[in-house]
């Protein structure tokens, strides 16, 4: 049985289902829920980096009309701060304050209004102690990470000898590439409504994972998981901050168990430069030799990057480099460093999007110094096989993208020469780069039900933050059930549904959609069993491969008069509704083959000489990444990430004061990104790609693989037009004058 051409809907460039309730004010957020006896949580936040509370004053605000807690160390409840997987919260068990801005109390009123004002009026004297914040300062107290790399890989990773393939190079590039701490600044804050229901607890909570957080959340109070309920129906961005549960989850909890109703607890702008993660600073040294036909004979690429006092999180920076080009002898480390300051977190592409600005420019330079063209030099070091594992790829497209990213953008137009093109009085510069991220998948699970009015649900516990998860798995469950998308209704947003991973690390559609297919699937086979094995079925006795499933209907291939509808099979066996659940996970392709996206990044910029002022004009993005599920929303999740590392490249950084470790420009005014002035006309461009063995559809993500190699190419070409090599993000006007 298959479904019928006029069926298939995976790939179209089908509207946003959920577009007219976003238009309209019907797309309820975690902060936008009504709840009756709501109540409002502001949290109170350290000034310090380092040290302890000596004294915290509350009475004052205790006395505001409408508060009904304030909540610090000395009246919590017990709870564990410790437990739970990534990183540690901090839910006021004792009074250390481990960098500024930790939450240290909270306070709860009857509006927002008042708590906001109770919490300016409390009091807190500490015992402050000197704190550690510049990284660069403080290398010498670098360390390998206890933990590994996301996939499992080890920190420090190598094979030949990368000290011998340097001593015979004709030609050696060994440059220190930095990125600054970034913020992440989605939309929408981070948001949690709390709602006690006796012993169970409901979250409305802005997160990018429900399953992950549901565990956090049940082990910190120390329940069961069975007993928290996360919902989160619409997440108006994450990019990697809303991946985790951090310190103002629990509290929420733990606020509206003390007040005995519900609390809703919204951090403000302010509040979201520190406790809730941010990318870290990295220091790359990147080594690269090579022969004189341009062939590299060696690949270094050592990441040294921050970490806070109390947990370790490592920026995987060297992860592209193990696996993007073909060298006989490529080593990668990385090492941390203590700060006390926040946890770092994951922020869109983690490692690859800092760690290809480092390769990538380094592999520009040696372009120079060699006289060889920049695609051409990474033609001449095509890796057919993944080196750090001697792998075959499930599928690589790579000379394709390319071959498309450079014909489009009129490559073979320019002159090689710094500072050689020119519009008038602005110098015009060419850059290009290598975009690339691992094909991730995780397990999930999917229900599919198919009503008896014709139409179907179908349900997975996943999450759309933004990138059109429930468009796409419509498209994936419509096309697997052989019903039109109007008659299929995706639900996601919550723990009651079958589980899946979280949102991050450009999964969700790979690992949903496989899922959802396989339901889909299943649903519609024991349907037309039930048709099969029925005397009064047109279709009795067919055999299933002779039959086609398309709008609601099943009839033979070569006989369409034999056909019956769903609805009339579901009601001749009195049937409200058939369902079926699958569950799919990756196998042991994920030993035999390696698994990445791949595409080639091409920018054009606007430099003013004098002022030094750098404007992007023209972008050209070519990929291959697999199955595309739909052309519209694919092309939009490329170009956001070519935004983000348009931001990356030349604005985003975020500033710390040296002696307090407290962020300075800690709002949308100050700390910059990409607004549309800065951004031009991106042309996306897909490679038709086919991989058979990454996952039933053939699906690999898209959310993350724009950045990697954005801000390279817009580093390649500020050389280009100006002749000044900037190795150190971001790149602002006083770099260049």
């Amino acid at each position: 049985m298959n479904t019928g051409d006029k069926n298939i809907v995976v790939g179209k460039p089908l509207n946003r289902v959920d577009g007219r309730l976003k238009v309209t004010g019907g797309a309820r957020y975690a902060a936008e829920f009504p709840v009756a006896k709501m109540t409002y949580g502001v949290t109170i936040q350290s000034t310090i980096a380092k040290g302890k509370i000596a004294q915290i004053d509350t009475k004052a605000a205790e006395q505001v009309p409408g508060v009904l807690a304030v909540i610090t160390h000395l009246n919590a409840p017990k709870a564990s701060g410790e437990k739970g997987g990534g990183h540690k919260v901090q839910v006021l068990q004792d009074n250390i304050v481990l960098y500024s801005g930790q939450h240290i109390g909270v306070v709860v009123a009857d509006t927002f209004e008042r708590a906001m004002y109770a919490a300016s009026l409390v009091q807190v004297r500490y015992d402050e102690e000197k704190p550690t914040i510049n990284m660069r300062e403080n290398l010498a107290k670098a360390y390998l990470p206890k933990g590994k790399i996301p996939r499992d890989e080890p920190p420090d990773l190598a094979h030949g000898n990368v000290n011998q393939g340097l001593a015979r190079a004709a030609v050696r590039v060994e440059q220190t590439y930095t990125t600054p701490v970034e913020n992440h600044n989605p939309m929408e804050p981070h948001a949690t409504t709390a709602v006690w229901q006796g012993d169970e607890l409901l979250l409305y909570d802005a997160t990018q994972g429900i399953f992950s957080t549901q565990k956090k959340v049940a082990e910190v109070l120390g329940i069961e998981p069975e007993k928290v309920r996360i919902m989160s129906y619409f997440v108006g961005g994450g990019f990697g901050c809303k991946g985790s549960a951090w310190s103002h989850v629990p509290l929420a909890a733990i606020a509206a168990k003390q007040v005995n109703r519900p609390v809703k607890l919204v951090l403000g702008r302010i509040q979201m430069y520190g406790p809730v993660g941010f990318r870290p600073e990295t220091i790359q040294q990147v080594s690269l030799g090579a022969t004189r036909d341009g062939k590299l004979t060696a690949l270094r690429h050592a990441g040294t990057s921050q970490t806070s006092t109390f947990d370790e999180f490592i920026e995987p920076v060297g992860k592209s480099a193990r696996m993007l080009y073909a060298s006989p002898h490529i080593e990668t480390s990385h090492r941390l460093v203590q700060l006390d300051q926040g946890t770092p977190t994951y922020m869109r592409a983690p490692g690859e999007a800092s760690g290809s600005f480092a390769l990538e420019s380094a592999m520009d330079e040696l372009a120079y110094a060699l006289n060889i063209d920049p695609v051409e030099l990474r033609l001449r070091n095509y890796a057919e096989v993944d080196p750090s594992k001697g792998l075959p790829w499930s599928s690589k497209s790579l000379r394709e993208c390319y071959k498309l990213g450079a014909e489009k953008f009129g490559w073979q137009k320019r002159n090689p020469q710094p500072r050689s093109m020119r519009d008038g009085n602005y110098l015009i510069g060419w850059g290009m780069a290598t975009a690339t991220y691992p094909t991730n998948r995780s397990p999930a699970s999917a229900i599919a039900q198919i009503m008896a009015d014709g139409t179907a649900v179908v349900q997975s516990g996943s999450q759309d933050i933004g990138t059109g998860t429930y468009t796409v798995m419509t498209q994936v469950a419509a096309e697997a059930l052989g019903l039109p998308v109007n008659k299929v209704r995706f639900e996601l947003g919550d723990t009651k549904m079958p589980a899946t991973p979280v949102s991050g690390g450009s999964q969700t559609a790979a690992s949903v959609s496989s899922a959802v297919h396989l339901a889909g699937n299943q649903a519609r086979s024991q349907l037309l069993q039930l048709a099969l094995a029925d005397q009064k079925s047109p279709l009795y006795s067919s055999k299933a491969e002779d039959v086609i499933a398309e709008n609601g209907s099943f009839f033979l291939k070569n006989k369409s008069s034999a056909s019956e509808t769903y609805q009339a099979i579901l009601a001749r066996h009195g049937m409200k509704m058939l369902e079926a659940r699958a569950d799919a996970k990756p196998g042991e392709e994920q030993k035999k083959f390696s698994m990445h996206s791949f595409g080639a990044q091409f920018a054009e910029v606007r430099v003013e000489p004098d002022l030094g002022e750098v404007r992007v004009t023209r972008w050209v993005g070519t990929f291959g990444v697999g199955r595309i599920l739909n052309a519209k929303t694919a092309n939009s999740q490329l170009i956001g990430g070519i935004v983000y590392g348009i931001g990356m490249a030349l604005m985003e950084h975020t500033l710390t004061d040296p002696n307090r470790g407290r962020v300075v420009n800690h709002d949308l005014a100050e700390y910059h990104v990409p607004v549309n002035a800065d951004v031009p006309d991106i042309e996306v461009l897909f490679v038709d790609e086919q991989d058979p063995h990454i996952n039933p559809l053939g699906v690999k993500g898209i959310g993350e693989i724009g950045i990697t190699g954005a801000a390279a190419a817009i580093a390649n070409a500020v050389y280009h037009a100006t002749g000044k090599r900037v190795r150190d993000l971001p790149i602002t006007l006083d770099k260049l004058l």
